[in-house]
């Protein structure tokens, strides 16, 4: 926050603890030996815990035993887990937006917003494990936001319409992050990869997929198009662009729309 700005004490109580310390509004405790514990350290000790065990593995007693305290020394400076999530999903949001470029349309643009997403998710496999209380409050979560709005500026869009294309974007985003984040999952615990494309399994499904029962999956069984061994993968379009170059003609042909 800038030295010149007034905060209204009201607005910013509100705010969960988490948040008020995301944005430097509360002073952290100063309890303790000066140096040995700080709200950084404990966030630091618990995205590392996540990271490698999961997220259910977090918890404010095993966060403090991983830095050599008490768990009530933790409450003095996070005041529950609630808010020590937020401030994970917080600390792991701390990306370098890239620069615009007058050479990058929108699409393109938009693009490289969604693709950072996803890896954020799968480099933080527990990152959409964390529930979704509300709307994101905190700068990195919001600088999130004002990442793909920045894109949207100058389109012939209403407010609420750019922000409802964030929604659009950010939600395929998650719904692939997510289906990444659970492949990666499988196949560090031994699952074969072409499990996933059902390549292993395209001679049983021929078998067993009849027209009688499954009229319309039939003929895609069939060509070898569900099990990805139609002997075309050159040619095969990758689904991530598939969907996402379709959500992007969704959003160009409303903006053309608007300004027919």
């Amino acid at each position: 926050m800038s030295g010149n700005d007034k905060i209204d004490d009201d607005s910013v109580s509100s705010l969960p603890h988490g948040a008020q310390l995301a944005w430097g509004l509360v002073k952290p405790s100063t309890r303790g030996p000066k140096g040995e514990l700080s709200v950084g350290k404990i966030v630091e000790a618990a995205v590392g815990i996540a990271d490698r065990e999961g997220l259910s593995a977090v918890s404010m007693n095993r966060v403090a035993s991983s830095l050599g305290f008490t768990t009530m020394s933790l409450y003095r400076y996070i005041k529950s887990k609630d808010d020590l999530l937020m401030l994970m999903t917080e600390a792991v949001c701390d990306i370098q937006m890239p620069e615009e470029s007058e050479g990058k349309g929108w699409r393109e643009r938009l693009r490289e917003y969604v693709e950072t997403c996803i890896r954020l998710m799968r480099a933080h496999p527990w990152f959409t494990d964390v529930p979704i209380m509300g709307v994101p409050i905190t700068p990195n979560n919001l600088k999130m936001v004002d990442w793909p709005l920045r894109i949207l500026r100058d389109l012939p869009l209403s407010e609420y319409e750019k922000m409802s294309t964030v929604l659009l974007i950010s939600g395929y985003s998650r719904f692939y992050g997510v289906m990444m984040r659970d492949m990666d999952r499988a196949i560090e615990s031994g699952a074969n990869p072409d499990s996933f494309s059902g390549l292993m399994y395209g001679g049983a499904l021929r078998q067993l997929v009849t027209p009688e029962r499954y009229p319309a999956l039939y003929p895609i069984v069939a060509a070898g198009v569900y099990t990805e061994d139609d002997g075309n993968k050159e040619e095969a379009q990758n689904d991530f662009d598939f969907g996402l170059e379709r959500i992007l003609d969704g959003i160009e042909l409303h903006v053309s729309r608007a300004t027919s």
